[in-house]
């Protein structure tokens, strides 16, 4: 549960690719829609974009190289641990994944349990993983949509947060329905960290209440 604060919220992204969530999320923080501050953009990704929008914000900008942890039976937490290490150091409340391609480890999980998000375009719990929009179409789904959620160690079955609904049209590809859904998730992930700035999530078994919604 996230309490009232006087303090801008300290955020990390941790992004793999070009970074449009983290874009939007920028956005709203500029716009004084969201009382947050980005102290840090991590990506596993050299060359992602997302670190060349974090630069021309004048945010703190950090590529984390998975290579020297493959290979190590503990690997995958190995570097969760160098994550956290700068996560502490950045002394971040809330860390957000945005189009994060690694599967985060408890070491991340339980340290920032019900204090890291993850935006997923599907109305979860339906359509967990990858290929989503493909999946919705095949289904004959006439909804779709986007999810955000705090991370479990489970893939995309954290308590939900927020969601917005995407209606499926006959001609949709999983291109064409991507974009739409897409035009959500800029909208509702900003809000999510508002809310959570403001100290009005409060998290119940799977159930995420918002005080005065």
């Amino acid at each position: 549960m996230s309490s009232k604060r006087e303090t801008p919220l300290r955020v990390a992204v941790l992004a793999s690719g070009r970074g449009s969530n983290l874009q939007a999320i920028i956005d709203a923080i500029e716009a004084g829609q969201a009382k947050a501050k980005i102290v840090a953009v991590i990506s596993n990704k050299k060359d992602a974009a997302a670190l060349e929008r974090a630069r021309k914000h004048g945010l703190p900008d950090l590529f984390v190289d998975p290579k020297p942890f493959a290979g190590r039976p503990d690997g995958r937490e190995a570097y969760d641990r160098a994550l956290l290490e700068v996560l502490e150091k950045n002394d971040v409340d809330l860390v957000l994944l945005a189009g994060y391609m690694k599967i985060v480890t408890a070491v991340l999980v339980n340290a920032y349990a019900n204090r890291m998000m993850n935006i997923h375009p599907s109305l979860l719990p339906a359509f967990p993983g990858l290929d989503v929009q493909k999946k919705a179409i095949e289904w004959g789904c006439k909804l779709s949509g986007c999810t955000v959620h705090f991370v479990t160690e489970g893939v995309d079955e954290g308590p939900i947060i927020i969601q917005a609904a995407v209606p499926i049209l006959d001609n949709d590809t999983p291109e064409t329905l991507a974009a739409r859904i897409l035009v959500q998730e800029h909208k509702i992930y900003p809000c999510a960290v508002q809310l959570f700035a403001e100290g009005r999530l409060r998290v119940e078994g799977r159930h995420v209440f918002i005080d005065g919604a």
